[in-house]
């Protein structure tokens, strides 16, 4: 079913709305991992973008990107990342890094993250594009060492680690969650949901607990988020058709 898209954009990899807004007697909304959504056009089941961290094992030898991208040149097709399946968002930004590095890596798919992190830690692997939250810790605790992370801009949540994009031009993989509407809902619906959802997000003690987070609230209307969509389809499409990625 057609959808129309009413609320603002925010790069994370788990959001909850919290809105005083009470559900419309047969209005159904959604709230949708766009990177997701995008790339469902492309490759059935897939998902890119999500906002994640470039994090690798203790024991390779590179303290940032550039001394990574080096190390692959190096050695191609020595180095593993892993992700937790096919077309996810840490598999297609690994594949987005190696086009524009123009560097060659071997893809391990498991059947979810859970598994493939004791094999970074211990070094069945050796890199791989985790979600923020859950990379910040190990990170902090030493487990594994964070290089950058891959967003356009640093995080607020995370200033002291480099973006991507500062050492690979172009590079940016987030993952964006929006609401969504029935299309046909009327114009002044959407406009009074877009009003109230972005008074939400302005809230002090929600823009703090998506600080703490790692979340970054991107507010926008419902034209701006239809063009943001277009070109995520577009980006990710390419992305997926270069790779190879087939669904399972």
């Amino acid at each position: 079913m057609p959808i129309n898209p009413f609320h603002s954009r925010i790069t994370s990899t788990r959001a909850q709305l919290a809105s005083p807004l009470k559900r419309q007697a047969g209005l159904s909304l959604l709230l949708l991992s766009l990177g997701a959504f995008s790339a469902t056009s492309a490759v059935a089941q897939a998902s890119p973008s999500k906002p994640l961290r470039l994090v690798v094992n203790n024991a390779l030898p590179v303290k940032n990107v550039p001394e990574l991208i080096a190390y692959m040149k190096a050695n191609p097709n020595k180095l593993s990342f892993g992700s937790p399946g096919i077309g996810t968002s840490v598999h297609v930004s690994g594949e987005l890094f190696k086009s524009l590095t123009g560097t060659t890596m071997e893809h391990v798919p498991y059947k979810g993250r859970q598994f493939a992190i004791p094999d970074l830690i211990g070094g069945s692997i050796q890199l791989m594009f985790d979600n923020m939250p859950s990379a910040l810790p190990m990170a902090k605790e030493g487990k594994i060492r964070a290089l950058a992370q891959t967003t356009a801009t640093r995080s607020p949540a995370a200033p002291d680690i480099p973006t991507v994009g500062e050492s690979v031009p172009g590079f940016e993989a987030t993952t964006w969650f929006a609401m969504f509407a029935p299309a046909n809902v009327p114009r002044p619906v959407i406009d009074k949901l877009n009003a109230e959802v972005l008074r939400v997000f302005k809230l002090p003690e929600v823009q703090e607990r998506l600080k703490t987070l790692g979340l970054d609230p991107v507010l926008s209307n419902p034209a701006e988020l239809a063009r943001y969509q277009a070109s995520e389809i577009t980006k990710w499409a390419k992305v997926v058709k270069e790779s190879g990625a087939k669904a399972q």
